[in-house]
């Protein structure tokens, strides 16, 4: 099985200066950047956490870290 590179050849490559460089005209122009671009957003959801899942988590780790604890502190005695 022959392998067939992927990367197009520059002297068959259409729109390439001899050094390998784009003529001007050649790519599109850049998308310009306008804030009024899209449609009005009017729900934001609220960005991070909500209280009370991390409550809930936070609850969850302090419960597991004081079961290792004390499953530690039986061991030792």
């Amino acid at each position: 099985m022959t392998h067939i590179s992927p990367d197009p050849e520059p002297e068959r490559t259409t729109g390439l200066e001899p050094g390998g460089g784009v003529p001007p005209g050649e790519t599109p122009p850049a998308e310009s950047s306008m804030p009024e671009a899209g449609p009005q957003e009017v729900h934001n959801p609220a960005k991070g956490w909500a209280k009370a899942p991390l409550t809930i988590i936070l609850v969850l780790v302090v419960l597991v870290a004081a079961f290792f604890l004390a499953y530690a502190l039986a061991m030792i005695l």
